[in-house]
């Protein structure tokens, strides 16, 4: 049975941990907001821009994370944590919370174990979209410890999952109901039917998306490993009229860096006459440079070629081939792409080769001219089963709207 709660016109509170988890809570913020709800949000990690382009106040005083995350990169990157300090500031930002609680009315944690602690050390009542873990990784779902302890807390009213194979793992393991709603990242973007199929392009042209990331210098450093996999592709796809190449860019990574970084590969920052697309080109190859025109992008392509987390999970959601580039890090790593991997199923691959070597920039083109042409040669089987694995890991559009419903339904708003 569930615990009933004073009701209170007190906004709510959006707890979060990541790029990604910010992005889902801004979703349903902005969800919540378009149901009169007033909504506040405090970032564990970074500053939380995904909540401010989204016009909901962030709190308290924020600062990046070099890492892009705390505790879930290779050991050196954890020293490197608690060298710049990262976890007392996670600790000042949970205390922040306790000493601030009276001000909320309910806290929605979004991410993993550290929202989850949060919501816990606040003492007040709140639910849990456990974004961050999967029953696909392994088959069936390990907890860190105490997430399962606090889990079972009877002030979580509510937990949700991303899939549901993880909902029905999650709902025996811890003895109470945790429900698949869906995933608040897929809503925003193009819908499916929203995109051409291979088959309809113009003259057998398709597109190659490359998604570097979102942190920087890392995103940068993705960036270029790219350009050397478009210089190892086979002659004919290097024709424009071939393969057009987009690339959905960050604020962060400007005009000036890519022309100084990508010029000493041989690239050359142009913008044609008569177009507002800046490209980069070398002989004839032309990446068209896109900012803030992802969502765009990523429905336009045939093919992904990404080193980024959450923007992948975006791409099978909509039935695009993930081809995976491992880089320096400290995100998008080997061992980050391989539990990616299995996530996310046989839609995503990788080349096998050490993160930025010859070999394996070569293998990855490879890979991607494979790819291409077996879209052709499949036809519409392939963009079915895609389709299906879209269904079965990520889910429908709508999750944010369905998370807001059920958060209204817990918190009535006194009017």
């Amino acid at each position: 049975m569930r615990a009933s709660f004073e009701v209170t016109p007190k906004p709510l509170l959006l707890l979060s941990n990541g790029h990604g988890e910010d992005l889902s809570g801004s979703l349903i913020g902005q969800a919540l907001g378009a149901q009169g709800q007033r909504v506040l949000a405090l970032p564990l990690v970074g500053h939380g821009r995904a909540y401010l382009q989204a016009g909901i106040e962030v709190l308290g005083r924020t600062r990046e994370c070099s890492t892009g995350g705390l505790g879930y990169t290779s050991l050196r990157g954890q020293l490197r944590e608690i060298r710049e300090g990262q976890w007392a500031y996670l600790l000042g930002r949970l205390l922040w919370l306790r000493r601030h609680r009276s001000q909320f009315g309910l806290v929605i944690a979004v991410g993993d174990l550290l929202p989850v602690l949060g919501l816990w050390l606040s003492g007040l009542p709140g639910a849990v979209y456990l974004v961050a873990y999967s029953s696909h990784y392994e088959g069936q779902l390990r907890l860190p410890w105490p997430c399962g302890w606090l889990l079972r807390s009877k002030r979580i009213l509510e937990i949700w999952s991303r899939d549901q194979l993880t909902a029905q793992d999650l709902s025996g393991q811890l003895g109470r109901c945790v429900r698949f709603l869906g995933n608040p990242f897929m809503d925003g973007l193009p819908t499916l039917a929203s995109g051409p199929s291979p088959e309809a392009r113009p003259h057998g042209r398709q597109t190659l998306a490359l998604l570097p990331g979102s942190r920087m210098p890392e995103a940068l450093q993705n960036l270029l490993l790219m350009l050397q996999v478009l210089e190892r592709l086979p002659s004919q796809l290097q024709q424009p009229g071939r393969l057009r190449l987009r690339v959905a860019l960050v604020s962060a990574l400007d005009q000036q860096q890519l022309e100084v970084q990508a010029g000493r590969l041989g690239w050359q920052l142009e913008q044609p006459a008569g177009e507002g697309t800046h490209v980069l080109q070398r002989g004839s190859l032309r990446l068209e440079l896109g900012w803030g025109s992802f969502g765009e992008i990523l429905q336009d392509s045939d093919l992904v070629l990404a080193s980024a987390g959450t923007a992948s999970e975006q791409a099978v959601g909509l039935a695009k081939p993930v081809l995976q580039l491992c880089g320096p890090g400290p995100q998008f790593t080997a061992s980050f792409a391989e539990a990616q991997r299995r996530l996310l199923g046989p839609g995503v691959c990788c080349a096998i080769g050490p993160s930025g070597a010859p070999g394996t920039l070569e293998a990855t083109a490879e890979l991607a001219s494979q790819l291409l042409a077996g879209q052709w040669a499949d036809g519409g089987d392939w963009r079915q089963g895609l389709e299906r694995i879209g269904a079965e890991r990520i889910g429908p559009i709508g999750g944010s709207g369905a998370m807001a419903a059920a958060i209204m339904a817990l918190v009535p708003i006194t009017r």
